[in-house]
């Protein structure tokens, strides 16, 4: 059952119930207070009998033919006396059944020991009270009452507009928690379709979001749950295609060599050391890509309050072992900062190790860190400088920058580059502290 239906049925089910809970508690109410109201008329008129009787003189014939005279009986009242002959006087509405002719009905009534009851007539239930008198020698009995059917006519149509005006409520009401569920579950909708239309070639359809309720935060999940996909995708692709890019050389030479390789043991044992480095190339590789697919991991970093002079002056030391050039350390920063001290060591040593990639044995490269709302790590050599920043942190030129790139944004921060050509380069790493 779709969503929207059930929506729909518990809404209808639940109106149904407080409905048919209002229509009972109006039923039985108007129930009693008309059963009341007949109660107390009834009792009302058997006293003012019981009195006329004991203040007028006369036979109890006459007595009720002057009590009854003076009574303007309701739409379903009649008033009987009754005498032991048979002889019966009325005093009822014309439109109330002639009880006076069903003596069946009469004797009933009057043989009974309770003064009060019901009796069953072709015209419904009859709510009778009686009063026996005596006076003159002779005896009666004066029989009121109300037709119940009649009396309770008002109650069953009040009963019957108010189950009308329910089912018509009802139906409006559907047609309301109808649109009301298509209103809600609409963004939930477009969730779904986003997911059927979403392909591994396209991760870019995104839900729009309104509001601020629990559907908006489906949402809102649900996009970012599609940010993380297409990263994770984009990573493996880029994955695919730098191993593809910089695997490809390596695997070349050591096949070529591999099928040019003769019986002479020299040159065996060059192809075996030429392979081997080439391997072990290959291995650095593989371990650069996997630090670049980690670098968009929460737990690439391990940020800890590291000295900055500490760290530093480590960095410093490890430096020096990179190659034979005059190292100069320009600034220390003080204090401390929250960092992965190993992630920046790395990046600056990658940093360090294009300097002497690109300076010869002798130059100087400088070395510093500095604290100015950011806490800032260079290097600096006198190399041939940088002639195009835009292909700078591609990874079609090697993995080196984009790891240092990638530790650096790790950290919130950046990398930039000072650079003239023919006068060497300044790369600045920046991170929070």
């Amino acid at each position: 059952m779709p969503a929207r239906v059930k929506i729909m049925c518990w809404l209808l089910g639940l109106m149904t119930l407080v409905l048919a809970t209002v229509v009972v508690v109006v039923w039985r109410f108007l129930l009693v207070d008309v059963e009341d109201r007949v109660n107390r008329a009834l009792e009302q008129e058997t006293t003012e009998f019981s009195t006329y009787a004991e203040t007028h003189p006369g036979g109890t014939r006459t007595v009720a033919e002057a009590h009854l005279r003076l009574q303007y009986p309701d739409e379903h009242e009649a008033h009987f006396a009754v005498f032991p002959a048979g002889k019966v006087l009325v005093q009822r509405s014309e439109v109330t059944y002639a009880l006076e002719n069903d003596r069946a009905v009469l004797g009933t009534i009057t043989s009974a020991s309770a003064p009060w009851g019901v009796a069953s007539t072709p015209a419904g239930p009859f709510r009778w009270a009686k009063v026996h008198a005596t006076a003159g020698g002779s005896d009666m009995w004066f029989v009121t009452g109300y037709f119940e059917d009649g009396v309770l006519a008002p109650v069953h149509s009040t009963l019957r507009v108010l189950v009308l005006v329910s089912l018509a409520g009802l139906l409006i009401a559907a047609l309301i928690a109808w649109f009301v569920a298509g209103v809600i579950l609409a963004p939930v909708r477009m969730v779904r379709q986003a997911a059927a239309e979403i392909t591994e070639d396209d991760l870019t359809r995104r839900i729009p979001v309104s509001g601020n309720d629990d559907v908006a935060a489906l949402a809102q999940q649900f996009n970012s749950m599609l940010d993380r996909l297409e990263r994770s995708f984009r990573l493996q692709r880029q994955f695919l295609d730098d191993a593809s890019h910089e695997l490809r050389t390596p695997i070349t030479i050591v096949r070529g060599h591999l099928e040019l390789l003769g019986d002479d043991p020299s040159e065996r044992a060059a192809v075996v050391r030429l392979c081997t480095d080439e391997l072990d190339r290959m291995a650095r590789l593989v371990e650069d890509l996997l630090l670049l697919v980690k670098s968009e991991r929460p737990d690439f970093l391990r940020p800890v309050p590291t000295s900055l002079p500490e760290l530093t002056s480590d960095i410093d030391a490890k430096l020096r072992a990179l190659g034979d050039r005059r190292w100069v350390l320009e600034s220390i920063a003080e204090g401390e900062a929250v960092l992965d001290p190993q992630r920046v060591t790395q990046a600056l040593v990658q940093l360090a190790s294009n300097a002497v990639k690109h300076t010869s044995r002798g130059s100087t490269i400088h070395f510093g860190s500095s604290v100015d709302g950011v806490v800032s790590f260079w290097v600096a050599d006198s190399g041939p400088g940088v002639r195009d920043e835009s292909l700078l942190f591609s990874r079609s030129t090697g993995l080196g920058l984009p790891i240092v790139k990638a530790i650096a944004e790790a950290h919130g921060g950046r990398v930039q580059v000072l650079s003239v050509p023919g006068e060497g380069a300044t790369f600045v790493v920046e991170v929070p502290r």
